[in-house]
């Protein structure tokens, strides 16, 4: 009966956040999973196709710019592969969104840390200068926010999609404040309240 119980606990652990757009919360939310990725990512891809237009070699690490960041054949295709994911993501919407948005911003801030240490380099093969660091650290930064947006945090409203799913078990109102201080209600008789029913 206890192992039972536990398996039950565990596949309520399990279950997979699903954004409804009916409700004003998950509209909200999936709004701004879409647009962060459908912003940052046409901004990739533009990026991508100008590097890809002036024609620079896929190792070329001179200085070629495009948009105002260094960049080289390379460095475009792969802006071009990440934007296009994002647009997907965009598309897509919902938890995948901000899952997508989320694990791309932390590989945006791990790829500025690499090559902030590989600048000045022969290992620099995407042409990287500071510019393209500090793009790099924005990026991540703004992908996070925008993927971790209403999905962490210790006050989410009880109509959250996200604290839904880890509290399956309650109605989604808030608790009373006798719950939340985790005391109970004594009611004290009136005085004087047993000779009145007794009168009945």
């Amino acid at each position: 009966m206890a192992t039972h119980a536990v398996h039950e606990r565990k596949a309520e652990g399990r279950r997979r956040t699903q954004l409804d757009d009916h409700l004003p919360v998950d509209h909200r939310l999936n709004r701004v999973y879409r647009v962060g990725a459908g912003l940052i990512g046409a901004f990739l891809v533009a990026f991508g196709i100008l590097g890809l237009i002036n024609h620079i070699g896929f190792f070329d690490t001179g200085g070629n710019s495009a948009a105002g960041l260094n960049t080289n054949g390379t460095l475009s295709v792969l802006s071009i592969c990440i934007g296009a994911l994002l647009l997907a993501g965009m598309v897509i919407g919902g938890n995948f969104a901000s899952t997508l948005n989320m694990v791309l911003g932390v590989l945006f801030l791990l790829n500025g840390f690499l090559f902030l240490g590989l600048l000045d380099t022969p290992q620099n093969f995407l042409a990287f200068k500071m510019q393209n660091v500090l793009f790099s650290f924005v990026v991540g930064l703004l992908l996070m926010t925008f993927g971790m947006y209403g999905r962490v945090g210790s006050a989410l409203p009880h109509d959250n999609p996200y604290w839904r799913t880890r509290h399956p078990g309650d109605s989604g109102e808030p608790p009373s404040p006798d719950h939340a201080s985790g005391t109970t209600t004594v009611s004290m008789p009136l005085p004087g309240a047993d000779k009145l029913r007794g009168k009945e």
